[in-house]
């Protein structure tokens, strides 16, 4: 799984921070390839990212955006599995943005 994070530089960085009113709220998107398997694989695996990207929505600064790819291997993956590589993938781009601001 490979996480794009695209960080508003008005926004805060710190873990947990909440929309500020006239702050837009974070976007997240799903890039599920047909690599990833046919059409029932592809829809299980974003079901299950998305389920798991909103739970880490407050983790988020405000007005940010974040583009998650599945990997081929995303197909075979268990839902624990999606969710601990999703929360490793998104600690890495926050991590990054934080160095670059």
């Amino acid at each position: 799984m490979v996480v794009h994070l695209l960080v508003d530089p008005d926004a805060g960085l710190e873990a947990g921070v909440g929309a500020v009113a006239g702050d837009a709220p974070p976007q997240v998107g799903l890039v599920v390839s047909k690599a990833v398997g046919n059409a029932v694989h592809r829809n299980q695996v974003k079901r299950r990212l998305r389920h798991i990207a909103a739970a880490h929505l407050p983790a988020i600064p405000p007005g940010s955006r974040m583009v998650v790819r599945a990997l081929p291997a995303s197909s075979g993956a268990t839902y624990a599995e999606l969710d601990k590589d999703l929360t490793s993938s998104l600690e890495r781009a926050l991590e990054r943005a934080r160095r670059t601001t």
